[in-house]
């Protein structure tokens, strides 16, 4: 799909049953241009993957991961969420495992106003082509503090609607200059769609991903998350909580 070398890392004791049954497993799937390599390596889950995708200079990394957390897991961190936060690369979460691949229709990516943001809106549309996926949404999340006018009355609220469509207006101005810069053979045969939604950043696109029933989100990595962001927690770290559809972290 990517044209890229498979590295598959089993945590754990190299026996022969396991070699076994690893290689049943990729004999079933679709044949590769390049080899692919197995690793065994003993240890903790996540250093040993951390390591290896150091070592082998690994540009994505792909985990099934848990759709909902428990509260437990939520502030503990499963392993999933431990790699999503430290690796040194892109990462995609898979939440809807099928042996039988599922063609992806609709990516929702993030628009925010970020210097992260046209690297990863420029990835959408390389991923989009190699999977096959014709539509693309780019939301652009506001933060209703920047409305700044209370409601209490018709007048204050038909201040709130035309202060909203001067907010969207300008992040869409904002957006379709970054799709002007990303090549036209990228976007061909895409349809692009803009939109901008009010609200929590993080919360409001997970939210909006799970309503249209995207195949796939692509988010910024976050900035360095620690125990508080996790405690209050923002951007990423709601999607990390509760994964409404596959979602790809570019890095």
């Amino acid at each position: 799909m990517f044209n890229a070398q498979l590295v598959c890392v089993h945590v754990g004791a190299r026996t022969q049953k396991k070699e076994e049954k690893i290689q049943g497993i990729l004999k079933e799937g679709p044949t590769t241009k390049n080899e692919v390599k197995v690793l065994f390596q003993t240890g903790s889950p996540v250093d040993v993957i951390l390591d290896v995708c150091q070592k082998e200079n690994v540009d994505l990394l792909i985990l099934g991961a848990l759709q909902k957390e428990n509260i437990y897991k939520y502030y503990i961190g499963s392993i999933a969420r431990k790699l999503t936060r430290n690796a040194p690369c892109s990462v995609l979460l898979l939440i809807k495992h099928s042996i039988v691949r599922v063609p992806c229709n609709h990516i929702v990516v993030n628009g925010l106003k970020d210097p992260k943001t046209a690297e990863t809106i420029d990835t959408s549309f390389y991923v989009a082509q190699a999977i096959g996926c014709k539509r693309i949404t780019i939301v652009e999340e506001i933060m209703q503090s920047e409305i700044d006018v209370k409601i209490n009355d018709d007048t204050s609220l038909r201040r709130a609607t035309i202060a909203k469509e001067r907010i969207s207006n300008r992040e869409d101005i904002r957006v379709k200059d970054l799709l002007n810069c990303i090549d036209e053979d990228k976007k061909e045969g895409i349809s692009i769609k803009t939109q901008s939604i009010f609200g929590k950043r993080g919360y409001s696109i997970g939210h909006y991903a799970r309503v249209v029933r995207a195949d796939l989100l692509i988010m910024n990595a976050p900035n360095k998350t620690n125990l508080l962001d996790r405690i209050f927690p923002h951007d990423i770290e709601y999607i990390l909580s509760e994964l409404p559809t596959d979602v790809l972290i570019v890095k």
